[in-house]
């Protein structure tokens, strides 16, 4: 009696209030200790306040008004940076926008709002649990028509029960986009075949002897982990054919690709095998890729390999104290009006001397010249990007000199020796390095030849380079492109002199004013 006059006196939800006006009618059907809890739950406060703010805000979602306009503003934020670059030269209107658009607060304002567009706060839950007979396991059924493109799944056999799960599901495949296949699931049958006791070979001949239609019968996994995409994007520095990789889960689902292509990673989830697609492919099926931690076992082993059978050692010295090249994380670097970046160009000395002036040299022109117990110090205190010492005079190329002429607003272009690419290749100085690189042996020595090049080894006498020259030119590149070769942004092949010049300045007109792949840690 107490509840029927509790629910006249108080204001309800209309909908409550039918609840509790039906659980009045329900008194013969149910015991009265589940009534009385209904009646106590219906009735109180904070469902009352519950229920009304959720019909505000459903009633606000609902209000078209609210509705984003579009879910990946940064994305459009990036297409109009890359239309405004090459115009920010002459247009100052275009050149503030481009600076505003590159503002960390407005990037993270767009960020948040493609976030809450996109309803990436909402948790993500685990499925409820269904009651169902422990004895008996769930089966679904999955069917898949055959296309000529792979079915973008790869399975294996579990080492302590031998049934055959699935391994992995390559993003964007048609596995991946039907949504009902899942990793981990069991394998029961394909198209009607029981395939207990089969190997994975024997499953995949089932599958391409199989037409139209395909049937899975699966148990689905008792974790689902879910698929998110990252937005990793890698260079990679070494070539790859899964054609040839006798280690590859499954070839058909390799992807291949060559030193310097850039790879969006989707998933890193298997400690050996990346999933990826190539960024120029946007739409396409990601493919198998080894990981970071397998390449670097690979040239290791590779290394070693060489070693014991005599390979050459003073390469492998080298290579032992560098960085094994394998991926390198970057992301799009927008150039920035009157702050331009440096230009590398490997194969000259550096610009500072403690030799003594020559008559036609002038200081702060062809060098600065500086004691040598200036220079010792300044070497000592890390104030020189490279420098060595060549016939009992130091050279060097001073960081604060670069900086200066960048602040500027000019140019700089460095000619430092190779070894010295690490301390330039710095978030600070974001330089652009192009490798000059000589051609074949006939061709070098034709176009030398022809233009009545002098030889730069020996300075005592103005003659023409011999083959002995050439041939250690080459060398000396091959070791510099060994060694140093991820850092290269570009490669102009040294032929013709003119074309390679006239590449020279359309490669440094586009690097003024046109993104470029970076080292993510250069754009944070």
């Amino acid at each position: 009696m107490t509840a029927t006059i509790m629910a006249n006196d108080m204001q309800f939800d209309p909908v409550l209030s039918k609840l509790i006006t039906s659980l009045n009618d329900a008194e013969t059907l149910s015991g009265e200790s589940d009534l009385l809890f209904l009646r106590t739950l219906l009735q109180s406060k904070e469902l009352n306040a519950l229920v009304t703010v959720h019909g505000k805000v459903a009633k606000i979602g609902k209000d078209d008004r609210l509705a984003p306009v579009l879910s990946d503003s940064m994305l459009v934020a990036l297409e109009v940076l890359e239309l405004l670059a090459p115009r920010c030269l002459i247009s100052p209107l275009c050149r503030e926008i481009f600076h505003l658009l590159q503002t960390p607060h407005l990037q993270s304002l767009l960020c948040a709002h493609d976030a809450i567009a996109q309803k990436d706060f909402y948790p993500h839950l685990p499925d409820i649990p269904v009651e169902v007979d422990e004895t008996e396991p769930t089966v679904k059924i999955v069917q898949l028509v055959k296309s000529n493109e792979p079915l973008g799944a790869t399975i294996k056999t579990e080492e302590e029960t031998g049934k055959i799960v699935i391994a992995r599901i390559m993003h964007g495949g048609a596995a991946d986009r039907s949504g009902l296949i899942h990793v981990g699931d069991e394998v029961i049958e394909v198209n009607g075949i029981n395939v207990e006791g089969k190997t994975p070979g024997d499953v995949l001949q089932i599958l391409q002897n199989s037409e139209g239609t395909i049937t899975f019968k699966l148990v689905p996994s008792d974790s689902r982990i879910g698929q998110r995409e990252s937005k990793v994007r890698v260079k990679a520095y070494f070539d790859y054919n899964p054609e040839n990789d006798p280690y590859i889960p499954c070839k058909e689902a390799g992807l291949g690709f060559t030193k310097g292509d850039v790879l969006h990673i989707v998933s890193q989830d298997d400690a050996y095998w990346w999933q990826a697609r190539k960024e120029t492919e946007k739409t396409a099926r990601a493919g198998l890729i080894p990981s970071r931690a397998l390449q670097e076992r690979r040239i290791i082993h590779e290394r070693n390999q060489n070693s014991s059978n005599g390979g050459e050692s003073k390469q492998n010295d080298d290579f032992d104290r560098e960085l094994i090249a394998t991926y390198e994380e970057v992301a799009k670097l927008y150039p920035r009006p009157g702050n331009y970046r440096p230009i590398v160009l490997i194969g000259a000395p550096g610009v500072d001397t403690t030799r003594p002036a020559r008559p036609y040299e002038v200081p702060g022109r062809e060098y600065l010249f500086v004691s040598r117990e200036k220079m010792e110090a300044d070497i000592e205190a890390g104030k020189f990007i490279e420098h060595g010492e060549y016939k009992g005079h130091l050279y060097g190329t001073s960081a604060d000199s670069v900086k200066s002429i960048i602040h500027a607003g000019c140019v700089c272009v460095i000619s430092p020796h190779y070894q010295g690419l690490k301390a330039l290749r710095t978030a600070t100085l974001k330089p652009f390095i192009i490798h000059i690189k000589p051609p074949s042996f006939e061709e070098l020595k034709h176009t030398r030849t022809q233009a009545r090049a002098k030889s730069t080894f020996d300075e005592t006498s103005a003659r023409a380079f011999t083959d002995e020259e050439f041939e250690e030119m080459l060398k000396h590149d091959e070791r510099i492109e060994f060694l140093y070769g991820h850092y290269f942004d570009e490669v102009i092949v040294n032929g013709d002199l003119a074309a390679s010049l006239d590449k020279l300045i359309k490669i440094v007109n586009r690097a003024e004013t046109e993104p470029s792949w970076a080292p993510v840690a250069w754009v944070q």
